[in-house]
């Protein structure tokens, strides 16, 4: 299968990517695509790399899976397609970004944008069978994705790590706490939001408070 990872991943990943396990991930994606509806669509599978290159990664968001109804996913974590209905936890996450910074509600969930400005939207598994969500996981996917929350913890420093929700706060022990920041909160989900664990935690402020003191441009999360 194609490779379709911007070459700026290519070097620090070349280890990973000549790995057993990872030549067998690329048969298996490549044998579910050929066989099933598999989203995103095949050149989006590595859209958050290509959009934010290794260089340029100052925040970093991590979802688990690809949305899997048909036409949402990009291949950006949270991010649907411009004309796509919003799913319930982006459209927390663009409430609390309006109580935070007093953004209005975009029309468009496409978060594009803020992959191009540095913000690696970065999925735990990349892929997923239509309609079968998780039907991707422990496939090596994960393995893949934990190195490269590692490298970007090893090879560079002051980046944001946004980490929501449970599953999101076990990456946590991959990134060196000493050299980059680290904010936790609930998961934007209805199921955590409407507990009291999502709104009020002001990320995208206090992200780009930190990226201040470390005299990096800060994220311009207006998607309009």
């Amino acid at each position: 299968m194609n490779i379709d990872l911007h070459q700026s991943w290519k070097n620090p990943l070349k280890a990973e990517l000549e790995k057993p396990y990872f030549k067998a991930l690329m048969t298996f994606v490549k044998q579910e695509y050929e066989t099933h509806t598999c989203f995103p669509k095949a050149s989006n599978i590595f859209n958050a790399f290509n959009h934010c290159t290794f260089n340029d990664v100052k925040v970093v968001i991590i979802g688990q899976d690809p949305y899997h109804d048909i036409g949402q996913a990009n291949g950006l974590s949270f991010s649907v397609n411009d004309t796509v209905k919003q799913p319930p936890s982006l459209v927390n996450i663009f409430k609390e970004l309006e109580q935070d910074l007093g953004i209005t509600h975009p029309k468009s969930g496409n978060l594009m944008p803020w992959a191009n400005q540095g913000v690696l939207l970065l999925n735990a598994t990349l892929t997923v069978r239509a309609h079968q969500a998780g039907s991707h996981q422990k496939k090596g996917w994960e393995q893949f994705t934990d190195e490269i929350i590692k490298t970007i913890s090893d090879h560079k420093s002051n980046v944001v790590f946004l980490l929501w929700g449970g599953f999101a706060k076990k990456k946590k022990k991959l990134i060196d706490t000493t050299k980059h920041f680290v904010l936790e909160s609930g998961h934007p989900s209805p199921l955590s939001a409407n507990r009291g664990y999502w709104f009020g935690n002001k990320h995208f402020s206090t992200t780009n408070s930190l990226l201040q003191q470390v005299g990096d441009e800060i994220i311009d999360w207006k998607l309009e």
